[in-house]
């Protein structure tokens, strides 16, 4: 933006000399600033085109990025429900394994026996 020479402020004000002979602008000053304005707005062009350009392709980055979210998520879906889901809190484990030793050593937990096993204490 810096290659821009007039605002449309400067194009509204402008004030062309007049010539000597009768009234009238300076054709070739009035030439050289619409050959201004002329380049001003080709630079304007190729600004919003490089900025339309710029605009699609990041338009096609967020829509490739989105993608591959939809891919990892649905990834992440199938992976979890692959997996056995336990409802089991660590208070119904200690349950379970309480009644397991009960049942596999109950005489011996008990103080039937005699033994003192260190296995077993």
């Amino acid at each position: 933006m810096d290659n821009i020479k007039f605002t449309p402020q400067d194009i509204l004000h402008k004030q062309f000399k007049e010539r000597n002979i009768g009234k009238g602008y300076d054709e070739a000053d009035v030439d050289a600033f619409l050959d201004d304005v002329i380049k001003d707005y080709d630079t304007y062009n190729k600004e919003i085109e490089r900025l339309n350009d710029e605009n699609e392709r990041l338009r096609a980055k967020v829509d490739e990025l989105n993608r591959q979210v939809e891919v990892g998520s649905s990834m992440s879906n199938q992976t979890t429900s692959r997996q056995p889901v336990s409802s089991a809190t660590n208070m119904d484990i200690l349950k379970r394994l309480s009644n397991l030793e009960r049942r596999v050593f109950g005489s011996q937990l008990d103080g039937n026996d005699n033994n003192n096993d260190s296995h077993l204490l």
